[in-house]
């Protein structure tokens, strides 16, 4: 039963590529698609707080220059998800941040690893190319070490991959929820609000309190 709304989705969506492109596409793929996304959804569900991994641990012993912390924010009963991201210089303590809102996708996974790409294109825009991504969703750091074990998010994950071979030194760890409140506020602002909203800026947003 718990793969059933996404092979829904993915049979819609089939049919869409058919009548409008005149696709043919493979019912042994919909169903695996299906099932890998129910697979993701499952996971992200049971999504826990643990200890950064000892990736994360020496990159926070180490690293002094630009962290970007990242997060995304879904709800099955919201129409839109939030992303926000919250960057900051450990050297000269100057601050970025950005929070907006889409259409919501079918998993938080799908959301968690679109606020990571968003979250890269803007730091690119910035010409902030040695940097490291912080998320509280483990899954995406798997996700992005090994992509193509990920066929149901390909179209993201090309873009994930386009965007990191522009930085010079990119890397991506786990932290504990607790660790990435700032983001959590920034997507969950987003998603909350019944309006469109893009915002990028230094300063929080008037209808978020002071990031702390």
């Amino acid at each position: 039963m718990s793969m059933y709304p996404w092979l829904i989705w993915f049979i819609w969506k089939a049919r869409n590529d058919k009548v409008f492109s005149n696709d043919d596409s493979n019912p042994n793929d919909i169903i695996n698609h299906a099932a890998s996304e129910a697979v993701a959804w499952r996971t992200a569900q049971e999504k826990q707080e643990r200890p950064p991994l000892s990736l994360g641990n020496s990159v926070e012993l180490s690293f002094k220059g630009e962290i970007c912390q990242i997060d995304g924010s879904w709800k099955d009963t919201d129409p839109r998800a939030g992303l926000g991201w919250y960057n900051f210089n450990t050297e000269t303590g100057e601050k970025f941040m950005g929070t907006c809102n889409l259409r919501r996708g079918i998993s938080p996974l799908q959301t968690e690893l679109e606020a990571l790409v968003w979250a890269m294109q803007c730091m690119l825009r910035q010409n902030k190319l040695t940097i490291v991504f912080k998320t509280d969703c483990s899954e995406v750091v798997k996700m992005v070490s090994k992509p193509e074990e990920w066929p149901a998010f390909v179209t993201i994950l090309e873009e994930f991959c386009r965007c990191k071979t522009e930085f010079i030194s990119f890397s991506i760890v786990h932290i504990s929820r607790k660790q990435n409140t700032k983001a959590d506020k920034l997507a969950r602002s987003a998603r909350a609000l019944p309006t469109d909203v893009y915002y990028v800026n230094s300063v929080s947003p008037t209808w978020i309190p002071e990031l702390v």
